[in-house]
């Protein structure tokens, strides 16, 4: 069978190559060979290689300078999803695409759920949510699965930038008031094998959007206190952590304050649930750079 990967050196898609080896013919396109922006070029690719799945695992991601290049996020958050969809559909092939807490507005006291109206903050989020809407329009199989606070060993994220932080300074403060649940790049990538597995023995759930994020809860200073924990089990220096208000910490893009999504949903459907997301974390330092 032949995947279609894009993205090439982002968090989730590097994860992905290590979990699908072996079990496909996986063509990646990274933006040197494939160009999200141009609609045109996504179309010839597709038609081109023809694969029996086509996962995009490529995005804008870059919250705070999506605000002021709103049009390049659109193109690769809308409208290449969009193209992927279309041409997926002529295939009858299946299109994995991953999207965001931040297509809600974070007012909600509880954990959201997929039956929520999405209120997106900013320009990131609104892109995202548009790459949604035109991938269902385009009437295909798909799974949208939107996750929250992703990180891993590569690329730029907070838990490479906490353990950098932590022990070039001797306090810092980070954001006590925005609740979500950190997401391992390597458990989104092996939830996204097993629902490829599902699929491929005829044993797949509904298609449609699901939420996929770790197990539980806690703040970005919850997060950052257990990077520190992790620092000074080892033997390393780590600064004193200052919880701060989000009203402390200015940013060009709103973040929602509440980012947490229930993933009952996909555990029903698929049978699939992501462990507790300190139990990752542990997971995700513990593994190979």
């Amino acid at each position: 069978m032949k995947i279609l990967l894009l993205g090439q050196h982002g968090q989730v898609s590097r994860e992905l190559q290590l979990s699908l080896a072996g079990q496909a013919e996986l063509v990646v396109r990274g933006r040197d060979q494939l160009d999200l922006g141009q609609p045109e070029q996504i179309r010839r690719q597709v038609r081109e290689l023809r694969p029996a799945l086509i996962i995009n695992a490529a995005a804008h991601t870059a919250v705070d300078q999506a605000e002021s290049e709103p049009e390049l996020a659109f193109a690769i958050n809308a409208t290449a999803p969009g193209v992927l969809a279309e041409e997926a559909a002529v295939l009858g092939a299946p299109l994995i695409h991953y999207s965001t807490d931040y297509v809600f507005d974070g007012g909600k006291a509880a954990s959201y759920t997929e039956d929520d109206t999405p209120n997106p903050l900013g320009v990131y989020g609104q892109s995202k949510l548009a790459g949604e809407q035109a991938i269902r329009a385009a009437g295909g199989e798909h799974l949208i699965l939107r996750t929250s606070w992703v990180y891993s060993l590569h690329g730029r994220n907070f838990l490479l930038t906490m353990q950098r932080l932590l022990q070039e300074r001797d306090s810092l403060n980070v954001v006590a008031d925005q609740i979500g649940a950190p997401t391992w790049a390597g458990s989104i990538a092996r939830a996204s094998a097993e629902l490829i597995a599902h699929w491929r023995a005829g044993q797949a759930g509904p298609w449609g959007t699901y939420h996929l994020t770790g197990q539980g809860e806690t703040s970005w200073f919850g997060f950052a206190s257990a990077i520190a924990e992790q620092l000074r089990a080892q033997g390393k220096p780590a600064a004193q952590l200052e919880a701060i208000p989000t009203s402390a910490y200015p940013t060009p893009a709103q973040r929602p304050l509440n980012s947490r999504l229930d993933c009952t949903r996909l555990q029903h459907d698929w049978h699939i649930q992501l462990p507790d997301w300190d139990d990752a974390l542990l997971e995700c330092l513990a593994s190979p750079r």
